[in-house]
């Protein structure tokens, strides 16, 4: 064969092909997890699923929603890893040993070790989803939960559980993130306490996406842009993700507790959603996820972590044709049923990963942004950080893609929405910005006088809410209907739980605004 002596010196080319070798023959550095929700009627099943990831894809890591036997039993002896998830309904039960343990003998133990589960998630989002009673059991629950792995002689297999960022008080700037009171020193200490002890991950579901702005896309979608400057850490952000990651970093630290591994348990862009929701778009989506993919295979970490290993899980790896929601819901996949890519963003062996994009120059001159991408400045429903939510109506919740269930030997997973995404910073100027002006919370168009009085109702009964300026008198009673009234107490509520967008979704029903809907004598609270 004949061999050329004509030097290459493209440094494209030369990080190409050191990325394809990379992504071929070792992608166990990768990291790269996928999460597999089973919401759809035409998916394949288990056994051709894992046999697809272990064969075609560098995915090496897998989070369910459940303890779905069929998926165990697929993943046996894969060497790909498998976290699952305890239903939050178990939590309660999971205080007592003998439970834990014969929950541990019916649901773990019949699969360990031939299929890898190396994390079991108790529970989902519990700080969001669940009742103070709850909430104040859960380090209880995984540390019983432990101690039955243990005493039942598996030693390997961690046990945590998984965050929205709803978890943080703030997040911009990173360097002065910190976890909400109350949840920081009362359920996060001990948590991370015991996560140190075992050596288990803290686990967070951050999304870039729920903080969509038209204004700050290349931010958010891994593109070039000017970056933003934290002027505290003197550090230099490019990217949603690592900001996000960063104020998780740095709220552990303020409790001590920064050499706790950290896990993105869950982040994802949908490539296709409603016409409120220009920004779910194959562009876009394939923009996020090789973006991420890039991040991850490159190993570079964050400012506040470099060079540091955080396992990511995207979301997710099918599109899920009977999750309920809005269509982005059921578009957030890697993957049709056919398993045909959605599009491309690196994980088929074989592919190549398009080089990350360059950070920008030291301050004062950042480098020029590109022009973004014509959007419409549409307000989009973001959830934010969260409250623990009563039961029913469960309300500021997004169906959020969440995930799961086919039946398996214990219930389903409770259905997550899914992560909060901190208010972002604005890209135009290098210095640490806020968001964009004043936001409020409102109604969408579509949203039923059901939703919304449902809303109403569950807003005005013991969450804080002042609702007397919509009652009888009130500055805010005309017009009297149902859409007005849940107007004003909507925003209310997600004006005193801190702007975040988590708490703007109300089942879906509600959008961040930028426009003050004052009127008369009528104010609304920004």
């Amino acid at each position: 064969m004949e061999v050329s002596n004509k030097k290459i010196t493209s440094p494209l080319f030369t990080f190409l092909f050191i990325s394809s070798i990379f992504i071929q023959f070792f992608p166990y550095v990768s990291c790269i997890g996928v999460n597999y929700g089973t919401l759809g009627n035409n998916l394949p099943p288990p056994s051709q699923v894992a046999q697809f990831l272990k064969d075609k894809t560098i995915i090496d890591k897998i989070k369910i929603f459940d303890v779905n036997p069929d998926i165990l039993k697929a993943f046996a002896n894969t060497n790909i890893s498998v976290t699952v998830t305890v239903p939050n309904s178990e939590i309660p039960k999971l205080q007592d040993i003998g439970y834990a343990k014969s929950y541990v003998e019916a649901n773990i133990k019949p699969f360990y070790p031939q299929t890898k589960i190396d994390v079991i998630a108790v529970g989902n989002e519990i700080l969001h989803w669940e009742t103070p009673e709850v909430q104040n059991k859960l380090v209880g629950a995984m540390r019983t939960l432990y101690q039955a792995l243990t005493q039942s002689g598996i030693n390997t297999v961690k046990v945590s559980t998984p965050h929205s960022l709803g978890i943080l008080l703030s997040s911009n700037p990173p360097s002065l993130a910190k976890f909400r009171p109350g949840w920081d020193v009362g359920i996060l200490a001990p948590m991370l306490q015991f996560l140190r002890e075992t050596k288990g991950p803290f686990m967070v579901n951050p999304y870039p996406y729920f903080g969509y702005n038209p204004e700050q896309v290349d931010f958010l979608l891994f593109k070039q842009n000017k970056g933003v400057f934290d002027n505290f850490s003197k550090r230099t952000y490019t990217n949603m993700f690592d900001m996000l990651l960063d104020a998780v970093f740095m709220s552990m630290k303020r409790l001590g507790y920064d050499d706790v591994d950290i896990v993105a348990a869950e982040t994802g862009w949908p490539s296709f959603g409603e016409s409120f929701e220009p920004q779910c778009t194959v562009e876009n989506a394939a923009a996020y996820n090789g973006g991420l993919v890039r991040k991850i295979v490159g190993g570079v970490g964050t400012p506040l972590m470099p060079n540091r290993k955080i396992d990511t899980y995207i979301f997710g790896l099918f599109n899920e044709n009977t999750k309920p929601g809005s269509n982005a819901e059921r578009n957030f996949g890697l993957f049709r049923p056919d398993f045909t890519p959605v599009y491309n963003v690196g994980i088929m062996k074989g592919q190549q990963v398009l080089p990350f994009p360059q950070p920008p120059k030291p301050l004062p001159q950042p480098q020029p942004q590109p022009q973004p991408q014509p959007r419409g400045p549409i307000p989009v429903a973001k959830p934010g950080p969260k409250v623990p939510v009563q039961p029913a109506p469960r309300l500021p919740s997004h169906p959020g893609p969440k995930h799961s269930a086919r039946p398996g030997p214990k219930l389903p997973a409770q259905p997550a929405p899914r992560l909060p995404a901190q208010p972002g910073p604005v890209l135009p100027g290098p210095k640490p910005v806020g968001p964009m002006g004043k936001k409020f919370c409102m109604p969408k168009p579509q949203a039923t006088d059901a939703q919304l009085q449902a809303s109403l109702d569950w807003a005005c009964t013991n969450q804080g809410v002042d609702c007397g300026p919509v009652q009888a008198g009130g500055p805010c009673f005309d017009p009297n209907t149902v859409r007005s009234h849940a107007a004003y107490v909507m925003n209310a509520y997600y004006q005193i739980k801190g702007k975040n967008d988590i708490n703007c979704d109300f089942s879906g029903s509600a959008a961040i605004v930028f426009a003050d809907p004052s009127y008369g004598t009528c104010k609304y609270l920004s």
